[in-house]
């Protein structure tokens, strides 16, 4: 592919200030694997108090956003923006995957072992293996979409997100993810059925985002700095940023999430309740770093694409990984269990997941809707009960048909907007994101 012409901003590069600036951030961001190696290792006893211990992962987490940032930027104009982006998505969702990937191998692991074997006041790693994917799959949507146009709006005060025509590809596998996953919770059962199914959806939307043109952004700070780089250098220079920063956030999530999750049990929070919120709120941290980030430099539009990226990954790539630890730890071809709890929190989490498609139909983003969502999301989570989770389930179904059906003129664009821009032949006037 060849690559897009890089834009540089009409001011002067200081190479010297910004190649100081990414060797900082590495700086900074290096004692998360470090420790965590040492720890792993046993070369060094790393063990500090849990709110000390959060402090400096989270610093590293923050460290490896900021570098991603920079070599996205770049990425995004030697290949496909939406591509770049959703390999970002993927990068920043890595500390999901640790800690989803840990509770369904676990619960493989206890399968036949004696149930008078466990505590019954402690929830199981087969009750956890849903949780954190559920309270972060809503964050994103609930917090981070609103917090995105919050930070859009503060920039430009308009009160309407484009949210670029290439995201309608995004949204229409959102939409066939999020229809899907109501089996789930009907079925009970997350199986390596459903594995094949949504790994095949995650491939086809690499596939199909592949295609889309890159971008043509102006680039800013050190972005600009590694742009200038001679094509092999500059590949080398992205990829290798990509590979230790996806280091970074993979070693650093654990303790991260362990620290708050330890300091939350010790004011004697519900174990499930801090698995599906504060254990999400370290593990979602990259992304919304990397939101934010994006939203202030004057890509709300790039934000919202990597928002929408990593809604698809968790509901195709992250939920159909799951099945397939729980049945090499196991030894079996038996499926994942999701009862109860579980079930009620996929079934609310997929209502509020086809919802958030809905209010993309048009491809915009306004006041009106972030308020809506954000409040909804802030009611339902401020009383975890069983029948009121059930009850907002049904709610953002009947929101999101009747939504649909008002715009219903919005659908047919939508596909046309996919379908061009997975043809590479559409998005072009907009670079790709949406920009504003």
């Amino acid at each position: 592919m060849s690559e897009a012409k890089t834009h540089h901003p009409a001011v002067p590069v200081n190479n010297a200030r910004n190649w100081l600036q990414i060797a900082g951030a590495g700086a900074i961001a290096a004692p998360g694997p470090i420790l965590r190696l040492l720890d792993l290792t046993g070369l060094a006893d790393v063990h500090m108090d849990p709110a000390i211990e959060s402090l400096i992962f989270g610093i590293s987490i923050m460290a490896a956003a900021t570098l991603l940032v920079w070599a996205s930027e770049v990425a995004e104009q030697l290949v496909s923006a939406t591509l770049a982006l959703a390999v970002l998505a993927i990068i920043a969702v890595l500390p999901e995957y640790a800690v989803d990937l840990y509770f369904a191998w676990q619960a493989g692991a206890e399968l036949g072992l004696d149930p008078s074997m466990f505590d019954p006041t402690e929830a199981r790693p087969v009750e956890l293996a849903l949780a954190n994917m559920t309270g972060a799959n809503r964050l994103l949507i609930g917090f981070a979409w609103p917090l995105v146009f919050l930070l859009f709006w503060f920039k430009t005060r308009k009160t309407q997100l484009s949210v670029g025509k290439t995201n309608a590809i995004g949204l229409i596998f959102l939409a066939i993810a999020a229809l899907y996953s109501f089996s789930i919770p009907l079925k009970e059962s997350l199986s390596l059925i459903d594995s094949g199914v949504l790994i095949s959806l995650f491939g086809l939307y690499l596939v199909m985002s592949s295609k889309s043109p890159p971008s043509e952004h102006e680039l800013m700070g050190p972005a600009v700095s590694i742009a200038e780089l001679t094509p092999k250098l500059k590949w080398a220079a992205v990829i290798g940023i990509f590979v230790f920063a996806a280091g970074v956030v993979f070693a650093a999530a654990e303790p991260f999430a362990n620290g708050l999750v330890e300091t939350g049990e010790s004011f004697g929070i519900d174990e499930f309740l801090l698995v599906q919120w504060v254990a999400p709120l370290a593990s979602e941290s990259p992304e919304f770093i990397l939101a934010a980030m994006l939203a202030l430099r004057g890509r709300a539009g790039a934000a919202m694409t990597l928002l929408i990226a990593s809604k698809v990954n968790q509901w195709t790539l992250l939920v159909g990984s799951l099945p397939i630890a729980f049945s090499i730890s196991g030894g079996t071809l038996d499926a994942l269990p999701v009862e109860g709890r579980q079930a009620n929190e996929v079934f609310l989490t997929a209502a509020q997941s086809l919802f958030a498609v809905a209010v993309l139909l048009n491809l915009r983003f306004g006041v009106r809707e972030a308020l809506l969502i954000f409040v909804l999301f802030s009611i339902q989570l401020a009383i975890p009960i069983d029948e009121v989770r059930v009850g907002f389930g049904v709610l953002y179904i009947l929101l999101a048909i009747g939504w649909t059906v008002r715009e219903r003129r919005e659908i047919l664009p939508l596909w046309r907007h996919a379908r061009a821009a997975a043809g590479g032949t559409d998005a072009a006037s907009t670079g790709g994101q949406g920009e504003n």
